[in-house]
């Protein structure tokens, strides 16, 4: 119906057309033939946005399995055009669809006012090398959608950091692919972030500072690694993501470094009570400007038994994900500088979170709690456990809807070798009044930051102000 109704709105402006042309006499017959034109054109966008609009009410109605389907029987071998959160449709027909998307941006980052030198709680003083440059920092291009089947689908994508050049994982192609029997119970395989803390539970890239997280999140989180694992929708509002992974982060370790414990494990648990949603990707912020007020309360769970992860036949070391709070790894030599080193350890973390997000306003906090155990070492350490806290605040507000939001965000982690801890003012400037393209521009004091690494604005021991600013693009 949708397309006769275009059809027959195109063929009476080409009628109106042609009639136009044969009064020659007129002096406005080119200009009433190309109103016409552009009428006809108006009406085609329309019928898109019509088709647009119908598929994504059929999402929320009947799941997004249900929409893809229907799509092809009307337009097989068609492209759907641009849809938010999925990208553009390249390809959309009874055997499945393919989307395109990209993530990436510019920086600018200047770190001078840091201090030139860093002293940890053993007493050793590394250099800090403070940064003041341009980068075109990061592009992430994915493909995904379903073949065949409309519960078979798969992302695959290409991640790169361009200030990592030279770094293990500069350059990764990867992806997964997965089965969605029904809302219940959703089977992955491939690679995926372990469920270990709010920002690696599919939040990203929706989050108030682009592309890092504060100290604390950083600091205690898993990363991404090769698993399996299952997702689902137990009851409206409350949902679940359960992971067997090989390690906390695959990047940068080959199959060769891995032992046979297989024993990495992560799980989430999530309840949106008040609204059943928080929002594209349950991200932070409240650029939607929500009505009534959403809430999200969310646990996890995270165990790992952890060892340096070196190349056969050699004494390096790959793994630099456990570190003390005051930056130190604990596989590296002699981490605690009475001559023992760390074959093995186990690690285990627990996280608790909640968020608000009303009228453009937004509030979210987390805690955390990380054990550090079961050491298997050279020799005789000082210590028998590591036991440490943090939390993290981070809130946001709509000044101008759909324009500008100012936010905040500080982070501390309380250990045993040091108390850091960062404080983050910004704002995040949206030009074309849409989300897939920002500005943040971001003032950063860190003090004793015991991470950092070359595609974050932060240094393992930094104290002082980063500043950076942002030109960024996500669909």
């Amino acid at each position: 119906m949708r397309k006769l109704a275009t059809f027959s709105a195109a063929l009476c402006a080409a009628t109106l057309a042609s009639t136009a042309a044969a009064e020659t006499g007129s002096p406005n017959v080119e200009q009433q033939l190309q109103e016409l034109k552009t009428l006809r054109q108006n009406l085609e966008q329309q019928s898109q946005q019509f088709d647009l609009r119908i598929q994504q009410l059929e999402t929320e109605l009947y799941g997004e399995s249900a929409a893809s389907a229907a799509a092809p029987a009307d337009n097989p071998g068609r492209s759907l055009g641009y849809r938010p959160g999925k990208g553009f449709n390249l390809f959309n027909s009874d055997r499945g669809e393919v989307n395109f998307g990209v993530f990436s941006y510019t920086r600018y980052l200047n770190q001078k006012d840091f201090e030139r030198t860093y002293t940890n709680s053993f007493g050793a003083t590394s250099d800090i090398d403070p940064r003041n440059d341009f980068q075109f920092q990061k592009v992430n291009i994915s493909f995904k959608g379903w073949i065949f089947d409309p519960k078979l689908n798969y992302l695959f994508y290409t991640w790169t950091s361009n200030t990592s050049q030279g770094d293990p994982a500069q350059v990764v192609v990867a992806g997964n692919l997965s089965y969605h029997f029904n809302p219940a119970f959703k089977l992955y395989a491939g690679i995926g972030s372990m469920p270990s803390t709010r920002s690696t539970n599919y939040s990203f890239p929706n989050w108030l500072k682009n592309d890092h997280r504060t100290l604390a999140d950083e600091f205690f989180r898993g990363s991404y690694t090769t698993g399996i694992w299952a997702e689902g929708k137990i009851a409206d509002g409350l949902m679940y993501r359960a992971m067997l992974g090989n390690n906390l982060s695959q990047l940068g370790v080959s199959g060769n470094q891995l032992d046979d414990g297989l024993n990495t494990a992560s799980g989430s648990l999530w309840w949106m009570p008040t609204t059943g949603e928080f929002g594209p990707g349950e991200g932070l912020g409240d650029y939607e400007f929500h009505e009534q007020l959403a809430t999200r309360f969310g646990v996890h769970f995270t165990h790992s038994r952890e060892d340096a992860q070196s190349q056969p036949g050699t004494n390096s070391f790959e793994n630099s994900q456990i570190r003390l709070s005051d930056g130190t790894l604990i596989f590296q030599a002699n981490p605690f500088g009475n001559g023992s080193a760390i074959n093995q350890a186990t690690y285990q973390m627990a996280a608790a979170n909640a968020g608000f997000k009303y009228r453009g306003w937004f509030l979210e906090a987390e805690y955390y709690h990380r054990w550090v155990d079961k050491f298997d070492a050279t020799g005789p350490l000082p210590v028998n456990e590591l036991d440490d806290k943090g939390y993290q605040v981070q809130a946001a507000m709509m000044a101008i809807p759909k324009v500008l939001q100012p936010y905040v965000a500080y982070s501390e982690i309380q250990g045993e070798y040091g108390t850091p801890h960062d404080l983050s003012v910004g704002f995040n400037w949206f030009p074309f009044k849409r989300k897939e393209f920002r500005f943040n521009v971001q003032g950063l004091y860190l003090k004793d930051s015991p991470v950092g690494y070359s595609s974050v604005p932060f240094q393992v021991g930094a104290n002082g102000w980063a500043f950076t600013t942002d030109m960024v693009l996500a669909f």
